[in-house]
């Protein structure tokens, strides 16, 4: 059986731990490279939901104006029946009291 010493023994207690450290140090660099990767995919991936939002809110703000446009339309068209309305029903009440 071997035997070993006490500088030995340390040595090895010295040898395990840089490797232990050594192997601690990879895993947590890799692990944040991966990280760094999938948080930038995910950048990626929120710009593009970003950039379809925003076209689908620039579409939906020309469909509004559009709309309103033809509601301010309609409301002329009503405006103006009503102006001429106001016309007649002052036309008719002169003429009425002119009869009396």
């Amino acid at each position: 059986m071997l035997t070993m010493d006490t500088a030995q023994t340390w040595t090895v207690i010295g040898v395990l731990a840089a490797g232990f450290l050594g192997m601690m140090t990879l895993t947590s660099t890799l692990f944040l490279r991966v990280l760094r990767a999938e948080i930038g995919s995910l950048n990626v991936k929120i710009d593009g939901l970003r950039g379809e939002v925003m076209g689908e809110i620039g579409g939906l703000r020309s469909e509004m104006n559009a709309r309103f446009e033809a509601v301010d339309a309609r409301f002329e068209t009503v405006n103006t029946r009503l102006n001429g309305i106001d016309r007649d029903v002052h036309f008719l009440m002169r003429r009425e009291s002119d009869r009396s």
